[in-house]
């Protein structure tokens, strides 16, 4: 380990000595582990980003001035739908989703560095239960998604298949995540597949420039956003480890998303059938000015503009069919071909811009008592994911409907949206419309059917509660066998011993 004298010195150059202040007054062990802190900052590097950092956040917030006259909508070739779409073309891509996955060419990635702050927890997001009837967690619904996938591809093909689970993490996340699938024997997958890897780290910067002290004994540290991840697969050689395995796409999504469908046949199908190199899902906004990005072409280069960046007027205009003429709304689900992503990490991730959050940062002030500032305080410089899709050479965007395939967990309850409350009634809508759709009815406490509703109010609570595992159907197939004619009582489970109890 370097010692004081060398870590003061790589300070001096940065102009980040002040980080030091308090150093003598440490003991051995906390001296000794802010020196291993500051260590590995290079001092170029260290310097370049706080001044960055001020910088950006020196810059006037809003729309680039031009930006109204450069933008444009995806060209309707570059765009699939899985609302629109013909059946035909809807079952070719499932059918190639399916072989590819049975040819284990597929792999999933989860983006879980970021900590449950918004939602008042202190443990990772995925680990939250948002109070189903089988209080699963959203790491193992997620994990019964991808055996549940995998299932259904062998059984198309006749053979055993595996999709690998890459699953990113940060220096607050690794060991929770790690100890949890450990707690819960992974939820029955192999953990030889079931990879966890660290992003990067960057210290949290003053409105001028400074690096924070959060402690005496340590930098304010905060994950480099989701687009991290390009240094991440480098620095882990995790595009090295899917080659190893023969994994050529790969699905990467966003951990908070409950009705995520991992390594969706149709979403993959469609991608390698048009020849992608770089996929987004999308969903259409559901008003001009709902805060999402928006999956669009700037200057002919595909990219999401976000919701500030884009003014009013512009977010109001319409299509000739009477829709919003800029409707993609970006979900933070994506499909990349591993050469992509080889080139991205050799070539492109340099060329990201990071982008400005301005946080309330914990710190020291001058005498060492610590600070918990009521406003913000501090800069966080964040990369993302989808900042790679202007380096795509065929880029494509694909279309689902928002009742089946979104419904982000941001936030405590106390909000109005994105909450515990609305993640959870999402899913059990969504099964619910699944086993009306197989030809379950529903009974009240006095046996009594209910009335079907098939079609609910956005923030109505289904007539009857019906919880469906992911082992027992992926995206509402094969359910007509259990439920056609049934009539159920709710709440009910559906679950594998539910299914093997009626089995003769």
């Amino acid at each position: 380990m370097a010692s004081e004298q060398d870590v003061r010195a790589r300070l001096q150059r940065a102009g980040q000595e002040h980080l030091l202040r308090f150093c003598a007054e440490l003991a051995p062990g906390p001296r000794a582990a802010l020196l291993a802190e500051l260590e590995p900052l290079e001092p170029e590097a260290l310097r370049e980003h706080c001044e960055r950092a001020a910088a950006a956040c020196a810059r006037p917030p809003g729309a680039p001035p031009d930006l109204a006259e450069r933008l444009r909508p995806l060209p309707p070739e570059r765009v699939g739908s899985a609302i629109r779409g013909d059946p035909e073309a809807l079952r070719l891509w499932e059918e190639e989703g399916f072989h590819q996955i049975a040819l284990n060419k597929v792999a999933v990635l989860l983006l879980a560095g970021g900590q449950g702050t918004r939602l008042g927890v202190t443990y990772p997001k995925g680990m939250y239960r948002v109070g189903l009837p089988s209080q699963k967690s959203l790491y193992q619904l997620q994990a019964e998604r991808i055996r549940r996938v995998q299932q259904l591809a062998g059984e198309r093909r006749g053979t055993h298949c595996t999709v690998p689970w890459y699953i990113m993490t940060s220096e607050f996340t690794l060991r929770p995540t790690a100890d949890f699938f450990r707690e819960h024997d992974f939820f029955h997958l192999d953990p030889d597949n079931v990879v966890m890897f660290e992003q990067r780290m960057l210290p949290a910067v003053t409105f001028d420039g400074k690096a924070i002290l959060e402690r005496k004994d340590k930098v304010a540290m905060a994950p480099d956003g989701n687009g991290g991840l390009y240094r991440a697969l480098a620095d882990h050689h995790i595009l090295e480890d899917m080659g190893r395995r023969g994994v050529e796409f790969v699905h990467v999504y966003c951990v908070d998303n409950i009705l995520v469908r991992l390594a969706d046949p149709v979403f993959i199908g469609f991608c390698v059938l048009r020849g992608a190199d770089c996929g987004a899902k999308v969903v259409e906004k559901a008003y001009p000015e709902e805060p999402v990005g928006v999956v669009c072409q700037v200057d002919g280069v595909p990219q999401v503009v976000e919701y500030s960046e884009i003014r009013p007027e512009t977010a109001r205009l319409r299509a000739a069919d009477g829709g919003l003429l800029y409707n993609a709304g970006n979900i933070c689900n994506h499909f990349f071909t591993r050469t992509f992503l080889q080139a991205v990490t050799r070539e492109f991730e340099p060329l990201l811009k990071p982008h400005v959050a301005v946080k309330k940062v914990p710190y020291v002030d001058e005498e060492g008592n610590p600070v918990k500032p009521l406003e913000p305080n501090g800069i966080k410089m964040e990369k993302f994911v989808f900042d790679v899709f202007q380096f795509a050479e065929n880029f494509v965007a694909f279309e689902v409907l928002r009742e089946d395939e979104f419904s982000p967990l941001k936030n405590a309850n106390s909000a109005n949206k994105d909450n515990p409350a609305t993640a959870r009634r999402a899913l059990l809508t969504q099964h619910y419309r699944w086993a009306l759709q197989a030809g379950a009815h529903f009974l009240d406490e006095h046996g009594a059917r209910l009335p079907e509703l098939p079609s609910l109010p956005g923030s109505g609570e289904p007539p009857a509660i019906c919880e469906i595992s992911p082992l027992v159907s992926y995206s509402g197939e094969g359910l007509e066998a259990y439920l056609r004619g049934q009539e159920l009582q709710s709440p009910l489970i559906l679950d594998e011993n539910w299914v093997q109890a009626l089995r003769p």
